[in-house]
């Protein structure tokens, strides 16, 4: 597949830079050069900083994503029950790749939220934690020294290989809403990949709380809880060339 993408090469400089990606921008092995757009990018607000100079990115996303109706949650932690026995075999809400437990009693900001707390304790409201299924560029993917994170092929998420992962936990630090979790038992890291297509989490719920829809951009719906990106080994930061291309190149697939 042939795609031109007429990018001047002084934006990709910048991206790189702006992004702590000194060397070239790819993940070729997960990454379809499939459509050209300008939200790759936006996730460090680099469409922002560019404007309608923003390089063109050429995305490949989850086909899915989970959307989580706080004023119907209950905190019944179904979810998060069904979200560990489909994939672990055992009931273990602190595993789980929905996060209620966490909030469930202050909400995000914690014990400290005053009179905008949320939760049980402070206006009933539960804020579900839900995995974002980021846009390129995926934060714990690029993070990931072993690339054990990679696209699930039924729904496009991406999902942790717990025979490439070793432990060391760098997605953890490099997802801004802490929605990856580690099982301790196998020493390997978790993601939601949307169980195959047929969330159990959604199947699960009795409030309606949890929808699976088509995915859409969620990343700058909300404030991130930290800094993305935090860690990138040095072969992750060879990305992109093939998704940010030069004027005047051909990138082929």
């Amino acid at each position: 597949m042939r795609m031109i993408c007429n990018i001047a090469s002084e934006w990709i400089e910048r991206a790189a830079k702006a992004s702590g990606l000194e060397a070239e921008l790819t993940r070729r092995g997960f990454l379809k050069l499939s459509v050209c757009a300008l939200s790759g990018l936006a996730f460090l607000d680099l469409g922002d900083a560019f404007g309608e100079q923003a390089p063109l990115v050429i995305l490949d996303n989850a086909k899915g994503i989970i959307l989580a109706d706080p004023t119907r949650c209950v905190g019944c932690q179904r979810c998060e029950l069904a979200c560990t026995e489909f994939n672990d075999g055992r009931a273990q809400p602190s595993l789980a790749r929905i996060k209620i437990s966490r909030v469930l009693h202050f909400g995000p900001s914690g014990p400290t939220g005053g009179d905008g707390m949320h939760g049980d304790w402070g206006d009933g409201l539960v804020l579900q934690g839900v995995c974002r299924q980021c846009p390129h560029p995926v934060p714990c993917a690029t993070a990931c020294p072993q690339n054990a994170i990679t696209v699930e092929p039924e729904t496009g998420a991406r999902v942790v290989d717990p025979a490439v992962c070793v432990g060391c936990r760098l997605c953890q630090g490099a997802c801004p809403w802490g929605m990856l979790s580690f099982d301790e038992q196998a020493g390997v890291a978790t993601k939601c990949f949307l169980c195959h297509g047929h969330p159990k989490c959604v199947e699960a719920c009795p409030a309606g709380a949890l929808h699976y829809v088509p995915w859409r951009d969620l990343t700058r719906d909300g404030g991130a809880q930290r800094s993305g990106l935090s860690v990138i080994s040095p072969e992750s930061a060879k990305a992109c060339v093939d998704c940010h291309v030069p004027a005047g190149k051909t990138s082929v697939k």
